[in-house]
């Protein structure tokens, strides 16, 4: 059993910290640029980010049959980082709240436990709870300031949330016998490719010039090179000192720093029933990473 060291407890921290206030950045970011010019341009950032990591933590070569397995899992996990990722920008820039966006998005620890029943497993009485939790969070956060109706932008998330429960599927299906920084970089690589695909089509209207990168430049390089490159490192360093379900506590923090991140930055305001919501889905995310009724997997 590992030891939870306060070193590792800490970088898990900063990476959650990083992810979190990287959602206000999006939301100005894709003021700017877009849903798929801003998600291609900080994808690819973050790819060449990731490049010194790679060359310093995994060094050694791959067989020519290696890396065809390397290519086409990496490939499968950046089509759904792709499509998870997009509705996630989406939503935002529909709903224009970084906090709401963090804590619905959050929801996929909650829904991971769930994918047991394809496989015919047991599902713990703390994921059902931690649902049910949830669902009344989401139900707060939905409706806050008045809301007479779901807001069309929350509904993109919480779909851009069930692709993040595929892609952590299927990275733990797919990822477990390749070198774990090459592959994020290969992930990184096909999700901002396509992107930029379809960038020129859904996005024709927007004139990708110097002065506008320039003017996203902060919102870019932030979610490119700290939410991707330092932040992915950060969590393998952090994990490999630290247990698995308390890792997966901290890194659900994100969802808190999301919305501090949406204050601080861009002066949001949830209201005080948004608020209970959010503290509810938080809640039931804590819930269904815990183990309270025995010591059943899901």
């Amino acid at each position: 059993m590992k030891k939870n060291s306060i070193f590792s407890i800490i970088i898990l921290f900063i990476t959650a910290i990083i992810w979190g206030f990287a959602f206000a950045f999006q939301a100005d970011g894709g003021e700017t640029l877009g849903t798929f010019w801003f998600n291609g341009i900080r994808f690819m950032i973050g790819a060449l980010s990731l490049i010194p990591v790679v060359l310093l933590f995994e060094r050694g070569k791959l067989s020519g049959k290696q890396w065809k397995n390397l290519l086409i899992k990496g490939s499968v996990c950046g089509a759904i980082l792709f499509s998870a990722s997009a509705l996630q920008q989406y939503g935002i820039s529909l709903t224009g709240s970084s906090a709401k966006a963090g804590f619905i998005t959050g929801l996929y620890m909650v829904f991971v436990p769930f994918c047991g029943i394809f496989m015919h497993k047991r599902i713990r009485a703390e994921a059902w709870i931690g649902a049910a939790v949830a669902i009344v969070g989401l139900y707060f956060v939905s409706f806050a300031d008045g809301a007479q109706s779901v807001e069309f932008g929350d509904l993109v998330v919480l779909i851009g949330a069930f692709f993040w429960t595929a892609h952590i599927v299927f990275i733990d299906t797919f990822a477990g016998d390749c070198p774990s920084l090459k592959f994020s970089l290969v992930q990184f690589v096909v999700c901002g490719a396509l992107n930029l695909l379809c960038a020129p089509i859904f996005e024709s209207g927007i004139t990708v010039t110097w002065a506008v990168l320039t003017g996203a430049a902060v919102p870019l390089l932030y979610c490119g090179i700290f939410s991707v490159g330092v932040a992915y490192t950060c969590q393998v360093i952090g994990q490999r000192g630290t247990e698995p379900a308390l890792a997966s506590i901290i890194l659900c923090t994100e969802s808190v720093f999301a919305a501090i991140g949406g204050w601080l930055l861009r002066d949001e305001f949830l209201g005080v029933r948004g608020y209970i919501g959010c503290a509810l889905i938080f809640v039931g995310i804590l819930l269904s990473q815990a183990k309270i009724f025995g010591k059943k997997k899901a």
